[in-house]
C-alpha cells in the first residue's frame, strides 16, 4: 500500500466511526464522562468507592455552542423515552465512558437511566450557550460536593478532547484527536480531490478496505429496526408499507428511500443501535450508505465491489464537508446524499464523468435545505435527499449534467464543491443563527 493509500485510509477511519445516538448529545455525554473520570482519578474518596456515581452528591455543568444546543435539544436520547441534552449529560454523568469514543453510553441500562432521571428531575444538570464562536463546543464541568470541579473541553470534531481541568488547574491541553497520535488535520488539509477519490475506490486493494463493510452490518441493522418498529414519523415504515403501495410503488427507489429513512427514523427517536456515522453524523453516515446498501441487495452485488462504493460514497461526503465544517446551516443529508449518489453510480459501472456529473445534478438540486436541528423529522429530509441522489445519479449515467451555465454550478467540479461550501458556511450564516433564536424561543 502507497502512503497515500494509507492517510486517505487513515482518513476514513478517522471520519467514519460507530455512533450510539445523535453525535450532538453524545459528544456531551462524553465530555460530561471524560469530567466524572477525572473527579474519580483525582478524589481520594471517589478512587476507592467504586459505586460513588450512584451516591456522591454533583452538579452537572455544561456550556455549548449554538449548533450543539440546536442539534440537541429536539433529539432522542438512547433507551430513555427522553429527548434533549439534560438527559444526555446526565447518563454521561452516571455511566459513561470516555474509552468508548461516541459510543460513551454502551453501558447503559435502567438503572442508570433512573439514576439519571433523578439528576435532571432534581435540577442537578445545567445546559447553558457557551461564549464562543466554534460551531462545535462543548465544556462539561462537575462539581462534587461542593469541594472540587473536573472539567472537559471538546471542540471541532465531537470526540476531540482538547482540554482537561481539575480545581481551574490545566491537567492536560492539546489539539490532537481523542486516541491519536498525530497532531489534528482538518479535512481540507488532507488536499483530496474527487478524481483522486474515485481512483483510489478503484485501485485499492479490497483487504485494506473491506472494514468499510462494517457500516452496511450496523446501519443495515439500525435500518431493519426501524421498519418492524414504530419510531418517530415512521417515514420509512410508511413508505415500505404495502398498503400505500399505489402511491410509493415497488420500484427501487422507494425501497431505498424505506430502508434509509426507516435507519433514521430509529436512529433519531432513541434507538439503542449504533449508527456508522460519517463526519460526526449518524444520519450523514446513515444517508452516505443505506441507498448504495440497497442497490446492492436488490441487484446481488458482491462484497468487493460494494466496499469500493461505500469507500467512494463515504470519502465523497467526507470531501465536501471539509468545505463546510462539522456543523453548518446546510442540512448533512445534502451532502451525504451527494456521496451515496456517486456510489450508485459506481456500482451502475459509471466513470470519473457521470460522478462529477451526479455531484453537480445534487449541488445544482437541493443546495439551500437547511439545518433546523437534530429530531425525527430528519427522516423525511433524509428520504427526500435519497430521491434526489438517485434521480441524479441516473441522469448522470444517461450523460445528463447541470451546464456550468446554471447557478452556482462551474465546469470545473473543485470549483463547485467550493461554492457549496461557501454557500452552507458563509452565505447561510445568517438563516443558522435565525433557526437558533426561533428554536430557543418557542
Amino acid at each position: 500500500m502507497t502512503d497515500r493509500f494509507a492517510e486517505i485510509i487513515g482518513l476514513i477511519k478517522k471520519e467514519v466511526k460507530p455512533a450510539l445516538g445523535c453525535t450532538e448529545p453524545i459528544a456531551v455525554a462524553l465530555a460530561v464522562a471524560k469530567a466524572v473520570e477525572i473527579i474519580e482519578d483525582k478524589c481520594a474518596c471517589c478512587s476507592k468507592d467504586k459505586d460513588w456515581r450512584e451516591s456522591a452528591d454533583f452538579n452537572v455543568r455544561v456550556a455549548v455552542s449554538g449548533n450543539i444546543l440546536k442539534n440537541g435539544m429536539g433529539v432522542g436520547i438512547p433507551g430513555t423515552g427522553m429527548v434533549g441534552l439534560y438527559i444526555a449529560a446526565a447518563l454521561g454523568a452516571v455511566c459513561g465512558k470516555s474509552a468508548y469514543g461516541l459510543e460513551v453510553l454502551h453501558d447503559l441500562d435502567n438503572s442508570y437511566i433512573a439514576r439519571a432521571k433523578e439528576l435532571v428531575e432534581q435540577k442537578r444538570v445545567k445546559i447553558e450557550l457557551a461564549d464562543t464562536d466554534k460551531k462545535l463546543y462543548i465544556k462539561a464541568s462537575v462539581r462534587i460536593n461542593d469541594e472540587h470541579c473536573a472539567s472537559a473541553v471538546i471542540e471541532n470534531d465531537h470526540d476531540n478532547i482538547v482540554e482537561t481541568y481539575f480545581d481551574d488547574n490545566i491537567l492536560a491541553s492539546s489539539r490532537k484527536d481523542v486516541g491519536d497520535t498525530g497532531e489534528h488535520r482538518e479535512t481540507k488539509e488532507y488536499g483530496l480531490t474527487v478524481k483522486e477519490i474515485c481512483d483510489f475506490a478503484r485501485d485499492v486493494d479490497f483487504d485494506d478496505i473491506s472494514f468499510i463493510l462494517e457500516s452496511r452490518d450496523l446501519n443495515l441493522a439500525l435500518s431493519e429496526e426501524g421498519l418492524k418498529g414504530d419510531y418517530g414519523l415512521k417515514v420509512g415504515k410508511t413508505i415500505h408499507c404495502s398498503k400505500h403501495l399505489d402511491v410509493f410503488g415497488n420500484d427501487f427507489m422507494s425501497y431505498a428511500m424505506a430502508m434509509t429513512a426507516a435507519a433514521s427514523d430509529a436512529r433519531m427517536a432513541g434507538c439503542t443501535l449504533p449508527a456508522m456515522s460519517n463526519s460526526g453524523s449518524g444520519n450523514q453516515g446513515i444517508t452516505v450508505t443505506m441507498p448504495v446498501i440497497a442497490y446492492a441487495i436488490k441487484h446481488g452485488i458482491d462484497d468487493r465491489t460494494l466496499a469500493r462504493a461505500l469507500v467512494l460514497s463515504h470519502l465523497v461526503a467526507i470531501h465536501i464537508k471539509g468545505y463546510l465544517g462539522k456543523l453548518s446551516a446546510l442540512c448533512g443529508c445534502v451532502i451525504a446524499s451527494t456521496g451515496s449518489a456517486c456510489g450508485l453510480v459506481y456500482l451502475r459501472g459509471g466513470s470519473y464523468e457521470a460522478v462529477c456529473s451526479a455531484i453537480k445534478n445534487m449541488i445544482g438540486n437541493i443546495t439551500g435545505m437547511v439545518c433546523d436541528g437534530a429530531k425525527v423529522g430528519c427522516a423525511m429530509k433524509v428520504a427526500s435527499g435519497v430521491a434526489s441522489a438517485i434521480q441524479s445519479a441516473v441522469l448522470a449515467m444517461d450523460g445528463t449534467c447541470i451546464s456550468e451555465n446554471d447557478g452556482i454550478i462551474e465546469k470545473d467540479i473543485e470549483k463547485t464543491i467550493r461554492n457549496l461550501g461557501q454557500i452552507g458556511s458563509v452565505g447561510m450564516q445568517s438563516a443558522d443563527n435565525m433557526i437558533l433564536d426561533i428554536m430557543v424561543c418557542k
